[in-house]
């Protein structure tokens, strides 16, 4: 793995109409790794996804991605580089097959067939329900198959990087456990992960790197680890301790 920043945000500042959410985000992703952004409801972090992927245009600073400038680009284009988002409402079509939500995820893909064989089959090692339920209306799932088949869409292709909003949200312990495992198994890959998540065991288990956020700012930048053995600093930076979600 490397330590290189696949992704690197610096001074970024988003307004949304007349309210100022981002105050000067800075911070890296580096390539290989997983970044666990973390912080009280409210702090900015699904703002700071909705930047990166240009849902949301940065009013000031800079967002580059492998190298290349990506702060004015559209959404699609974003996407086309490499980028795959999973938003927290998950953003499946509930009306649509589990195979047709897959199949309009896999770029250039007409049918199913044309979804490469070896990824599909991995996916199915991942998350066993997408293949259970592969000819199921999306909206029929429960609420972690849902969030099954939202990851499962992210990687239905090859990604440089993959944001991933408050994945283990609502869901039963269970299927955190399952959730945490794909997820391993997707850093065993070799994925590049931005996450944001309110688990903090699951945060602790998953993060390399952490960046903390609080009133649009980062307040907090470092390793995981570190985070996860420092109760005073859980306390001041998050108002709870990590030790209390074993």
């Amino acid at each position: 793995m490397s330590d290189r920043p696949l992704l690197a945000l610096t001074g970024v500042h988003t307004h949304i109409g007349a309210y100022h959410i981002l105050h000067g985000v800075d911070f890296d992703v580096p390539a290989g790794r997983t970044t666990m952004l973390l912080g009280r409801n409210g702090a900015g972090k699904t703002t700071t996804l909705r930047t990166i992927m240009g849902l949301w245009t940065a009013s000031a600073g800079q967002v580059r991605f492998d190298g290349e400038d990506i702060t004015k680009r559209a959404t699609p284009g974003i996407a086309q580089a490499g980028i795959a988002y999973v938003p927290e409402n998950m953003g499946i079509f509930a009306d649509l097959t589990v195979r047709e939500n897959m199949v309009l995820a896999a770029r250039g893909a007409r049918d199913a067939d044309a979804i490469d064989a070896e990824r599909l089959r991995w996916i199915f090692e991942l998350f066993p329900a997408m293949k259970t339920f592969w000819n199921h209306p999306a909206g029929l799932l429960s609420g972690g198959q849902k969030q099954m088949l939202a990851v499962s869409r992210a990687i239905v292709e090859p990604r440089k990087l993959i944001l991933v909003d408050e994945p283990t949200k609502g869901l039963a312990p269970s299927i955190v456990r399952n959730m945490l495992s794909a997820f391993r198994q997707l850093k065993a890959a070799g994925a590049t992960i931005l996450l944001v998540e309110q688990n903090f065991a699951f945060a602790r288990a998953l993060g390399d790197s952490v960046a903390v956020m609080d009133d649009g700012r980062i307040v907090h930048r470092g390793a995981m680890a570190e985070l996860a053995e420092d109760e005073a600093l859980q306390a001041r930076l998050l108002g709870l301790s990590l030790g209390a979600h074993q």
